[in-house]
């Protein structure tokens, strides 16, 4: 993922405030919408859920994935296409199975993003 694509998401916090801080430009609102477009399918939503469950160090097999939903391995490879394409997962071919694995940060960093601080002495 290249520090472009990283700021756009939060990465970097100093030049990327969360929500409640600033307000979006156009660019960076753009860019965010591909991520949370990817994320907005309940397939994609469930792959990346199963795919960062792994942890940081972690990886799946899309023969782990493919199982776990009533579509077909093309249908499933697509969906993690977009993901990737979102940069939000990264994956490596071995032999004739790939590996996902959710990107360092990367929810970390739309987690800061979403967060809205409370004001001093308010409760949610």
């Amino acid at each position: 993922m290249s520090k472009q694509e990283l700021e756009v998401i939060g990465q970097d916090t100093t030049c990327c405030p969360g929500l409640a801080a600033a307000p979006l430009d156009e660019d960076r609102a753009v860019d965010l919408a591909k991520v949370f477009k990817a994320l907005g399918d309940p397939v994609r939503l469930r792959l990346m859920s199963m795919i960062a469950s792994r942890g940081q160090s972690g990886e799946v097999c899309v023969c782990e994935l493919t199982p776990a939903f009533d579509l077909s391995q093309p249908t499933i490879s697509h969906h993690l296409k977009l993901l990737r394409q979102a940069g939000l997962i990264d994956c490596e071919r071995r032999g004739t199975w790939v590996y996902y694995w959710a990107l360092p940060g990367v929810l970390d960093s739309l987690a800061a993003f979403l967060s809205a601080a409370q004001p001093a002495g308010v409760t949610a």
